[in-house]
């Protein structure tokens, strides 16, 4: 079976610094994936690269077996990719239900410069309202942006990836600024979408790292030097070595 994503020979360097080297990647489809490691282990560098913020040097991207390292972030979306930690999205000065709405149209192949259109377009609402009232966002439908805290904004992030319908959920930190109840509720959230949908998840909480992951990679340097389920990751002796000094695993 073809996995959902491949990622083959995958290199990024800047100027001499190695950030990404050589890295093998296989998440098959419906999979939590993790990514773990200590700081400066080119996670984030990774995900900007499976979403196309950042283009690499050299190797191989595919979804569903085609190949996309060539592609502009916009149309990595198209193809079913959608990532949050992008707080430069959420437009600080519209409400939470247009914010969402105004993804909805985007997905359906409208111009996120047709706002007004969002407004008036009855179906997008339609849909917004629904991903607000999975996310637990619909009290605050017409609360602005701006206005919402910090596990509120983190929960908008998520109705507005989804709003995309992604095969494949790219998530950077989602727990990261959150008090204990707000990461409770993200990971309520992330745990209810498992099997539904293909995720890779950076993340510095362990607890929520080893209660969600179905498979754990462990990135060091640049490279996946462990790979496994929860316990197979624990026992590792030289992935407690790399991570130890962070308390990782």
């Amino acid at each position: 079976m073809t996995p959902l994503l491949e990622v083959r020979a995958l290199q990024k360097r800047f100027g001499g610094l190695v950030v990404t080297d050589n890295l093998e990647l296989v998440v098959p489809k419906g999979e939590l994936h993790a990514l773990i490691g200590p700081n400066g282990a080119g996670k984030t560098t990774l995900i900007d690269q499976l979403f196309g913020d950042l283009r690499q040097d050299a190797g191989e991207i595919r979804l569903d077996g085609v190949e996309i390292g060539h592609l502009a972030p916009w149309k990595r979306v198209r193809r079913g990719l959608a990532r949050t930690f992008q707080i430069t999205q959420l437009l600080p000065d519209y409400s939470v239900l247009d914010t969402v709405a105004l993804a909805v149209q985007a997905r359906q192949g409208h111009s996120f410069r047709f706002f007004a259109d969002a407004r008036r377009n009855a179906p997008a609402r339609g849909a917004a309202e629904q991903y607000l009232q999975t996310l637990g966002l619909s009290g605050r439908a017409s609360a602005r942006v701006a206005d919402l805290a910090q596990g509120e904004r983190k929960q908008l992030e998520l109705a507005v990836a989804l709003a995309a319908r992604p095969v494949l959920l790219l998530l950077d930190e989602p727990l990261a600024g959150l008090g204990s109840l707000e990461s409770r509720e993200m990971i309520d959230m992330l745990a209810s979408l498992k099997g539904k949908l293909t995720m890779v998840l950076v993340e510095h909480d362990m607890e929520a790292v080893f209660g969600l992951a179905d498979r754990i990679s462990v990135l060091v340097n640049g490279r996946i030097v462990a790979c496994g389920g929860g316990a197979e990751i624990r026992a590792n002796e030289s992935v407690r070595g790399a991570c130890l000094g962070e308390g990782e695993v």
